[in-house]
């Protein structure tokens, strides 16, 4: 959606906001690693990010493009695209506007761009645009209200300005073509940031102003950016630096505290967001958000239990199946073609089909791939039987290791409710994959399990999904015949299936109900689905682990024979309120003591 509506309803109801930028890597590793930070980060909720557009133009629209379009369809994120008039004429704009306006990317920071090489003297293109406020006055001739477009402001003047009244001037010229917001340059003296905000309402510019704030992170980087830029630095935090610049973490740390004390006096006085200059980096943001107090309210605030995807089709999206919850890109990928998706009852929509697993490439295989087998084989080792690749599972349980191939993610935080049944589980016969602990009535504001806002109650049947051995199989599931309450599936990758009841419908295992509204069920077990999911689970065994190890090596060999040797089952506690799913697993005698 367009980024200006969000900015107005942040200030209607007087909440703070933040958003970040991100660049596009110079290596292909990198941009991998980029991919695992979005991701990391999409749970701070900014209200947008917005990605740069290189100094040389249209040589890096692509890689610029293809970042927003994945941060938009993968990581849920609100995206604004830079978008420059450097070495672009107007017919190359208007290609790149199309990608853009077809990628469903609605919002555009429009600047003039900086020359190819630094120290050359910045030129048009013929055929081109020379001003900032030309390439705005040409999206809204072009795409009318389509995009939401955003300028830069500069506080201390722009390098090439008479004036700071002049470059006010300009900037108004830019907002009367169509701008909806500024974002400012990144300053470090405050006083400086205050006085063009001043000059900007004294001329007329009524539009929100964001604040850009670089944490500084290192003392080279920041001497090269604050000169590069010609950035003032006021004595105070020059001559701090410079009694610490050979001691990273004290830089870092520093940094950390002056952004905390820049931000707060800024929100004090009235500033309706801040715009973090990330770096590509996390950990001084996530610091700054978490002093400032605004991290609270935004990471427990889920409007549903998975992250909503950004791209407009998909906007009514309600409902879906458990089985992909450890995994979203891959189910986004998946159901990347549908044309509609389930709205309130999954029930009601005949469920598309779903597309081939290879659709699933956002981790690019080949990209960084040396570095991803690296970082596996340090967590998951070389197993050398079934028991050790039992331990592997107990120890993620544990938080010990940060991700299994049917887990993207760490355990979640509701997770740890059961964690220690979970890893005794995997110490004793089966392999857990996706896990829910039940809730009877939960505050839909419960930092663990709450989502869909203020003045509701939120409901989980208990729900866990495992490889367990043929050979246990049967032993399970008589031992299910004495629990009425619970319902499976079991399959195997040649079909064999084993269920209750034998023709089984959309059982709905999360739902929440709320003031004023139906109640809402975003999580089901659905067994069309889950026999599409069982392919891929089988065969993230052979891609994301036997792959790891050389075909001739016992690892591969056990692992490899995991799939041949074990079924994938789910089961549902119905009992919602005082059930207890774990207490199968003591009956039957089918696990190892």
């Amino acid at each position: 959606m367009k980024i200006i509506e969000k900015i107005n309803r942040c200030i209607s109801e007087q909440k703070p906001f933040y958003s970040f930028e991100f660049f596009p890597p110079k290596t292909e590793a990198g941009l991998t690693n980029l991919y695992a930070r979005l991701d990391r980060m999409a749970p701070l909720s900014p209200t947008f990010i917005d990605v740069t557009w290189g100094a040389g133009g249209s040589a890096n629209n692509e890689l610029s493009l293809e970042l927003s379009r994945t941060a938009q369809t993968y990581f849920s994120y609100d995206v604004m695209m830079h978008l420059t008039c450097t070495g672009s004429t107007a017919d190359e704009i208007n290609r790149t506007l199309d990608k853009v306006q077809a990628s469903e990317i609605k919002n555009i920071l429009a600047l003039r761009g900086d020359p190819p090489q630094h120290g050359e003297k910045w030129q048009s293109c013929e055929g081109g645009f020379s001003y900032a406020s030309e390439l705005i006055a040409h999206i809204r001739e072009k795409y009318g209200d389509y995009f939401g477009i955003c300028a830069a402001g500069y506080p201390e003047g722009h390098l090439e300005s008479a004036s700071k009244d002049s470059c006010v001037r300009f900037l108004k010229e830019k907002v009367d073509k169509g701008t909806d917001f500024i974002i400012t340059q990144l300053f470090y003296d405050l006083e400086e940031f205050f006085e063009f905000e001043r000059l900007c309402r004294k001329a007329g510019i009524k539009c929100p102003i964001i604040p850009g704030l670089m944490p500084i992170q290192n003392y080279q980087r920041f001497k090269r950016f604050t000169d590069l830029c010609q950035t003032k630095v006021p004595d105070t935090i020059q001559s701090d630096l410079e009694a610490i610049k050979n001691d990273d973490a004290a830089v870092q740390k520093y940094g950390i505290d002056l952004a905390v004390k820049m931000s707060q006096t800024m929100l004090d006085k009235g500033v309706p967001g801040i715009h973090f200059y990330t770096m590509n980096l996390e950990t001084s943001v996530t610091e700054v958000l978490g002093q400032l107090g605004l991290l609270t309210e935004g990471m427990a605030y889920r409007t549903l239990p998975w992250r909503p995807s950004t791209v407009s089709k998909r906007r009514e999206e309600s409902v879906r199946p458990i089985f992909w919850s450890n995994r979203p890109k891959s189910y986004l990928a998946r159901t990347m073609n549908w044309d509609d998706f389930p709205n309130g009852r999954w029930g009601d929509s005949r469920s598309p089909s779903f597309g081939n697993l290879n659709d699933y490439y956002l981790l690019r295989q080949g990209i960084g791939l040396d570095r991803l087998r690296e970082s596996r084989q340090k967590m998951w080792g070389s197993p050398q039987n079934l028991n050790d690749v039992h331990k592997v599972f107990a120890a993620f349980c544990r938080n010990e290791i940060s991700d299994l191939p049917w887990c993207e993610m760490p355990v979640h935080s509701e997770t740890n409710r059961i964690s220690k049944e979970l890893e005794r589980l995997n110490l004793s016969g089966l392999l857990t994959i996706n896990s829910q602990p039940q809730v009877n009535g939960a505050d839909s504001e419960d930092p663990q399990v709450g989502w869909g806002g203020k003045g509701g109650f939120v409901y989980q049947k208990a729900y866990i999904e495992f490889f367990i051995e043929k050979t246990k199989l049967k032993a399970l599931l008589a031992a299910l015949e004495d629990f009425p309450s619970l319902t499976y599936h079991a399959v195997n990758k040649a079909n064999e299936v084993y269920s209750r009841p034998t023709q089984p419908g959309i059982n709905a295992v999360t739902w929440g109900v709320f003031p004023g509204q139906e109640i809402q069920q975003p999580t089901i077990v659905d067994p069309e689905s889950f026999m599409i999911w069982k392919d891929e689970a089988f065969q993230l065994w052979l891609t994301d682990w036997a792959s790891l190890y050389p075909k001739d090596s016992v690892s591969h060999k056990v692992i490899s024979e995991i799939p041949e040797t074990h079924f994938l089952v789910n089961i549902v506690e119905n009992n919602y309120a005082s059930g207890d799913i774990f207490e199968v697993f003591s009956k039957g005698n089918f696990l190892d003591s």
